[in-house]
C-alpha cells in the first residue's frame, strides 16, 4: 500500500498520464477482438489488405526486439509480445479465409466449365410457336388489369423502400451506440486498473528527471524502423478500401480502439513531461502515435462516405 505522503505527492498531471498510459493498455488488448467477430460472423477477410496486416505485424516485431534489447521493463515486453501473437492470429485467419474463398472459386468454375460444356449446344428455352402463342394468350387476359397493377407495385416498392431506410437508420444507430458503449467500457476499465494499481502501489510517479540510461544504438534504430511500420501499416489499407469503394466487412471499432490507444498513449507521455529532451526520447512512439492517428481519420471519412452508398449497409457494424 502507498503512504499518505506518497498520496499527496501525486500532482493532477502524473495522475493523468498514469490513467492515461492504462486507458492505452486496455485499448490495445482488445483492439483486435472486433475485427476477428466480423471477420468470423462474415466468413471471409476480404475487406483487410493483407500487406497491411503483415506491416503491421513486422512493427510489432521490431517492437518486441527493441524492447528486450533495450532492457525495457517487463511489463512492456510482455504486451509487445501479446501484440504479436494477436497479430499473428489476425493474419492467420485472413490467409485461411483468403485460402477458403480460393478453393471456392476454383470449385465453381470447375463446375461451370463442366455444365457449360454439357449444354452448350442446348437451347434454354425450347423454340416452339405454342409459346408465343401462350405467351400472347396470357398477355391478352392480363390486359384489364395493366392499368392498375403498375400503379399498386410502384407504392409497394415505395413502402419497402421507405422501410428498408428505417430499417438501415434502426441498425447503423445501434452500432454505433454499442461501438459508444465499448468506448466508455474500456476508459473506464483503464481508470479503474490505474486508480487500484495506485492503491496497492503496484504504480508509482516517475521523477521528474529520470536517471540518464543510454539506449543501445541497435534498441533505438529498431524503435524507429517500428514506428515507421506503424505509420506506412494504413496505408495499403486505405487503398484497398479506395479501390473497392466499401468499407463493409471492416470493424469500426477496430480503428476507433486503435485511435483511442494512441491517443492515450501520446496522453500518457506528455502528461507526464514536455521537456525537451523527454519529447525527443519519445519522438519516435510519438510520431507513430500521431501518424497512425491521422491515418485512422483518414479511414473513418471513408466509412462515412461509402456507408452513404446504396450497397454499404453495414459499415459502421
Amino acid at each position: 500500500m502507498i503512504s499518505m505522503a506518497d498520496a499527496t505527492s501525486l500532482s493532477l498531471l502524473e495522475a493523468l498520464s498514469g490513467i492515461s498510459g492504462s486507458i492505452s493498455l486496455v485499448a490495445w488488448m482488445v483492439l483486435l477482438l472486433p475485427q476477428l467477430l466480423e471477420n468470423y460472423k462474415n466468413g471471409s477477410a476480404d475487406a483487410l489488405s493483407l500487406a497491411f496486416l503483415i506491416a503491421w505485424l513486422i512493427g510489432d516485431v521490431t517492437n518486441l526486439i527493441g524492447a528486450i534489447w533495450g532492457g525495457l521493463l517487463p511489463t512492456v515486453i510482455a504486451l509487445a509480445f501479446y501484440f504479436c501473437i494477436a497479430d499473428l492470429i489476425l493474419v492467420t485467419q485472413t490467409v485461411y479465409y483468403n485460402h477458403l474463398k480460393a478453393r471456392r472459386q476454383s470449385a465453381l468454375q470447375h463446375a461451370n466449365a463442366e455444365y457449360g460444356h454439357v449444354d452448350a449446344t442446348t437451347p434454354l428455352i425450347p423454340p416452339g410457336p405454342h409459346r408465343r402463342g401462350s405467351h400472347t394468350c396470357r398477355r391478352t387476359s392480363r390486359g384489364s388489369h395493366s392499368s392498375v397493377r403498375p400503379r399498386r407495385a410502384s407504392m409497394i416498392s415505395r413502402r419497402d423502400s421507405l422501410s428498408s431506410l428505417l430499417r438501415q437508420d434502426i441498425s447503423r444507430s445501434a452500432a454505433a451506440l454499442r461501438n459508444i458503449t465499448a468506448l466508455l467500457a474500456v476508459c473506464i476499465a483503464g481508470t479503474v486498473g490505474w486508480t487500484i494499481a495506485w492503491k496497492m502501489g503496484a504504480w508509482k510517479p516517475q521523477p521528474d528527471k529520470p536517471v540518464d540510461v543510454d539506449m543501445p544504438l541497435g534498441a533505438a534504430i529498431l524503435g524507429y524502423i517500428s514506428a515507421a511500420f506503424y505509420l506506412c501499416a494504413r496505408i495499403p489499407q486505405i487503398i484497398h478500401n479506395a479501390r473497392n469503394k466499401s468499407c463493409d466487412g471492416l470493424s469500426i471499432l477496430f480503428f476507433a480502439l486503435s485511435l483511442l490507444g494512441n491517443l492515450s498513449y501520446g496522453g500518457g507521455i506528455l502528461f507526464h513531461s514536455v521537456d525537451r529532451q523527454y519529447v525527443l526520447d519519445n519522438l519516435p512512439w510519438l510520431a507513430g502515435s500521431v501518424g497512425t492517428m491521422f491515418e485512422d481519420v483518414i479511414i473513418f471519412a471513408q466509412f462515412i462516405k461509402y456507408s452513404r452508398l446504396p450497397q454499404n449497409t453495414s459499415a459502421i457494424e
